[in-house]
This record gives C-alpha cells, structure tokens and sequence, in this order.
C-alpha cells in the first residue's frame, strides 16, 4: 500500500506540487476558484490524507503523547488509558498505546518507537525499577517528559502519581489478624517493582503490631499472573507449611491463587482466607467475591495528564510525586 501525496495530485492534473499545496491548505487568495475547486475533487477521488506528522513536525508539535501501560489483564489498565486519552483529547493531543507485557526488553523496543514518531511526553506504568535507566534519562536529556503512574522509580527524578500501598497493605494484613488469621501467606509481586518493596513492608510491620514473628517462609516471590499465583500456591501446598490466610501482590495473582485454593476443595474464608491489592470489577465477578484494595484509576490518571502538560508547558517545572488514598472493600473471601 501506497499513501497518495501532494506530487501524485499534481501530476495528475498537471499542476505544480506549490499549487496543489496551497489549495489542499485553503489558500484562496493564490488559487482561483475554479483550480481549488478541481484539485479538492481530484484529492479526494484519488484518496489523499493530509500527513499531519509532518504538518506538526514542521511546526516542531507532534501533539502525541504516549503511555506504556505492564498489562492488559485487568481493567486497570484500559480505564486509566481511558480517562486519560480523554482528557488528552480535549487539550488537542493524540495518543499512541504500548504494552510491555512486563517486559523490559519490550518495554524499549516500545519506547524506541515513541521516539521515532516524536512524542512530546509519555506516561509511563514501569515493568521494571532499573532496566530502562538509561532509556528514560534519554528522553529526560532531551527535555521529553516522563510522567510515572501506579509503578513509579525512585532512581530518577520524574513526577509520578501512585496508590498509597504500604499504608493499604498495613491494613490489610490487620483486617486479616483482627479476623483470626495469623499464618498469613504473602504471594509478593517481582523484586524489581516498587510496588513489591511498599506492600511487603506493610505485610511485616502488620505482623509486628501484632507480634507475630515474620517467618520468611511465608514470604513467596511469584509473577503477577493467574498462573504465577496458582503455582505458588501448588508449590507451597506441597510443602505442607500450615496458613490460613494468601495476601496477594495482585489481583490476578490471587485469582490463580483462589483457584487452585478451590481445587484442592479448601473452603474460602474458613479454612483460608484471601484478599488483594488492585483490586478492580474482576474482584466482584467470582465465588466468593474477593476482598482487595481498589485505588482511584480516574484520579490517578486525570493528575498523570496534568503533570505531563504541566512538564510540556515548562520542563522546569518541579517534579513530585502524589500519593492516592485506596478503599479496602471487605468481601466474601476473608469474612463469613
């Protein structure tokens, strides 16, 4: 496929390729009525879409913007992407959408092409809390702005927004003891994310609260799957270390979790109880409905937009970092 240009219009009526550009761009006062007229007509029967890549690169204006989200699993994802493609549009920008698929490999290749089609800023959910560095102070040293959302790095001064995860975390894993539970097992999210770090911290200073010794044991590393965190259960049912409670990083992870829980006919919450951090719709859509931390995707990304406008506008404007309250919501899977 081939696009149409202003040089096939004019070799097609035998005008010059200024003409045909003066009246693909209204110019009425150098081109008569009648050539205008002809060369629109011509324009479209042929097909002809105006570049405006090019339009704005000569104006030195993509007004793209492009965000970079981990995962399509959950409808985080796509209602931030949602809210904030929104907001974008109103303020005349467009956007492009990559997925790292919690690849850092990925998540270059995909930041290579933001590059390639000249965005003026990216929001950014990272994959991973060090493998891109350099990548990310490229766009910074060219005063491209990156704004971190729900993932942030503490490596790099970037604003961000986030969920306030060690605080829910904290109170989350008191819900549990406060319920009776106290051999709570913590499926953590991959140690290369911030978000693993916040909520493994809140997980322990529960337990100290309340004096219960924290047993690495209970402390298993898994993936961010369905499948990592139904495997981690496998794995820890076969070592035959009692619990009574899965505090999940995720809440796909304790989705899987849930399921081979079920399968091995354990009773939720009776026997063992489990709850999760970003919780979305998928929470309320199994039996039983799971308890989770949900944050506030609709704030997160109407700030994501104005920090990224804020950083386009002046790139010396000062970078923060703001810290979302989350709602635990009690359900089914931790209380009878």
């Amino acid at each position: 496929m081939r696009y149409i240009t202003i040089k096939d219009i004019a070799a097609a009526l035998g005008l010059s390729k200024s003409t045909v550009s003066r009246a693909l761009n209204g110019d009425s006062k150098n081109v008569s009525k009648e050539t205008l007229q002809k060369i629109v007509e011509m324009a479209s029967k042929m097909g002809y879409r105006r570049n405006e890549l090019a339009v704005n690169l000569r104006l030195r204006s993509t007004r793209i913007i492009g965000i970079m989200i981990p995962e399509m699993t959950t409808t985080f994802s796509m209602s931030f992407i949602t809210a904030a493609q929104g907001l974008l549009h109103q303020q005349g920008y467009r956007v492009i959408l990559a997925l790292s698929d919690e690849n850092p490999e990925t998540e270059r290749v995909n930041l290579a092409m933001f590059d390639n089609a000249r965005v003026e800023g990216i929001l950014i959910s990272a994959c991973h809390n060090t493998a891109n560095l350099d990548v990310y102070r490229s766009f910074l040293n060219r005063h491209i702005p990156m704004v971190f959302f729900d993932r942030t790095i503490s490596d790099i001064s970037v604003p961000g927004v986030k969920s306030n995860d060690y605080t829910q975390s904290f109170f989350m894993v008191e819900h549990l003891i406060r319920s009776g539970k106290k051999q709570i097992l913590h499926l953590t999210g991959p140690r290369h994310i911030q978000n693993t770090i916040d909520r493994k911290k809140g997980y322990r200073d529960a337990l100290a609260k309340f004096h219960i010794p924290y047993d690495s044991r209970y402390a298993i590393e898994s993936g961010v799957s369905v499948d990592d965190g139904a495997n981690a259960i496998e794995k820890f049912l076969s070592l035959g270390i009692p619990f009574n409670a899965v505090f999940c990083f995720t809440e796909t992870q304790a989705l899987g979790a849930k399921r081979t829980l079920q399968e091995h006919n354990i009773t939720i919450p009776s026997k063992v109880a489990i709850c999760c951090m970003s919780g979305t719709a998928l929470s309320t859509l199994v039996h039983p409905p799971l308890t989770a931390v949900e944050q506030q995707v609709d704030e997160m990304a109407t700030i994501a937009v104005r920090l990224i406008l804020e950083k386009i506008n002046d790139f010396s404007t000062p970078d923060q970092t703001i810290t979302l309250e989350s709602n635990i919501i009690i359900r089914k899977s931790t209380v009878e």
